[in-house]
């Protein structure tokens, strides 16, 4: 077999899996994850691997592949990514979201940050890796999922679900939202590692009443019941609540950025972080911000119900102060279910995936420091959590100092720098020599 480059194939297989629409709305009617799930297991296929194609549903489709390493006695690492992106609207953008255009020196495109971006990086190394006869030192399991963007029922939850043997072995995982670099001046950079992600509740809202005519007297109106409520519960002034990833970030960041550090005062050093204090914030407490309204349905008519969508964060520890606010918040009247609920995750920034992690950074760029933190939204991390393995978000870009890269998630003129992109597929390849 002719051995492959990974730096010279990564942009072109990122441009390849941004031109197959795989955008999930979450009503399970999109075109779903087949086309680019077939495109990913043949580039594995091609350097001798024997990947899986798995539909939960018509077009919900997943790809497994195992690497047998140097030794299958340890335990076996996991590498996963998502195929799905969010919608989009085309005529927001500078070019096409479907695009996959290369211009200014990025690539461009819906996904190219969430998360196309870290699945060509991992099909890059892999490819380079086995065509250089290369194993890693352990089995490393290639996981390439679907349905991410709207929570994993087809995706990363039916696979630990129906498929969990297929992970044997897996205790310790690698995927999205972390690893990318936010400079402190030309020479140092700070590579935020995700160590934690928020829990996630979204939950309807239903007030009862007294159905009557518009313009009578009602004491029982079911949506001023459920104004009421979503009003206290936008306007609730959470506490702070440092967890330990938020307590290391906040000091390892003060000292690299010669911050003086007051933890009875942390808002005050997160807001000193720039265009990071909005991704950062808003893990130094629980959240919940009202997102839908309905109720009624003509103007002289006071409706029986109402209902309102609100879409709850909490912090890992902190699930249950966060109902008790919530239901204390509601008010006698209103009453809760959840639409979507799932655990919130935290592991130690410490061991020796982390060392693996810090030393291929440094490797690649001597002004490098790891620093963990905590995701303010989630990931498939949080259903191979179940399975028993510890995970980390681990996705290496060395970026440009002026380009907001957390706010090109989910948002529009999505680009990832090629040169971001080739640095990723060298610190992969390190980290995996010595993980």
């Amino acid at each position: 077999m002719t051995a492959l480059n990974g730096e010279d194939e990564v942009a072109g297989l990122c441009r390849d899996l941004i031109r197959i629409d795989s955008t999930n709305a979450g009503d399970n009617s999109g075109p779903g994850e087949r086309a680019a799930a077939e495109y990913v297991a043949g580039k594995l296929a091609e350097v001798g691997l024997e990947p899986q194609i798995l539909e939960s549903d018509s077009r919900r489709a997943n790809v497994i592949a195992r690497i047998e390493g140097e030794d299958s006695s340890r335990d076996a690492l996991l590498l996963h990514g998502h195929l799905d992106v969010v919608p989009f609207d085309a005529g927001d953008w500078t070019h096409h979201p479907l695009g996959g255009e290369i211009a200014d020196g990025c690539v461009w495109g819906r996904g190219a940050v969430d998360m196309k971006n870290m699945d060509a990086m991992i099909l890059a190394v892999v490819r380079q890796r086995l065509s250089e006869g290369r194993r890693p030192p352990r089995d490393v399991v290639l996981a390439f999922t679907a349905d991410e963007e709207a929570g994993g029922t087809y995706g990363a939850q039916w696979l630990a679900d129906k498929h969990k043997d297929l992970f044997d072995g897996c205790t310790e995982a690698i995927g999205e939202v972390g690893g990318f670099s936010v400079s402190i001046d030309e020479a140092r950079r700070l590579y935020l590692i995700e160590a934690a992600e928020k829990g996630i509740a979204w939950m309807r809202l239903t007030a009862g009443g007294r159905a009557g005519h518009g313009s009578m007297l009602n004491d029982e109106n079911a949506i001023t019941e459920l104004a009421e409520a979503v009003g206290r519960i936008g306007r609730y002034d959470w506490p702070v609540r440092l967890t330990q990833t938020v307590r290391t970030f906040l000091a390892e960041t003060s000292k690299a950025l010669e911050l003086e550090l007051d933890l009875d005062d942390a808002e005050a050093t997160v807001a000193k972080l720039g265009p990071l204090a909005r991704m950062i914030g808003a893990t130094l407490r629980n959240t919940a911000n009202p997102t839908m309204l309905q109720g009624g349905y003509k103007a002289n008519v006071i409706p029986q119900t109402a209902t309102a969508h609100v879409d709850g964060r909490f912090l890992p520890g902190y699930e249950d102060e966060f109902f008790q606010t919530i239901d204390e918040l509601l008010g006698p009247n209103v009453t809760r279910e959840f639409v979507y609920h799932d655990i919130a995750v935290e592991t130690g920034f410490d061991g020796p995936l982390v060392r693996a992690m810090a030393d291929a950074l440094l490797a690649e760029d001597p002004g490098a420091l790891a620093v963990p933190y905590t995701l303010s939204g989630g990931t498939d991390l949080k259903a191979f959590s179940r399975l028993g393995m510890r995970g980390f978000g681990f996705a290496p870009l060395k970026l440009p100092a002026d380009l907001d890269f957390s706010g090109m998630f989910h948002g529009v003129d999505e680009r990832v720098p090629v040169d971001s992109l080739r640095f990723g597929v060298r610190v992969l390849d390190r980290f995996l020599d010595g993980c």
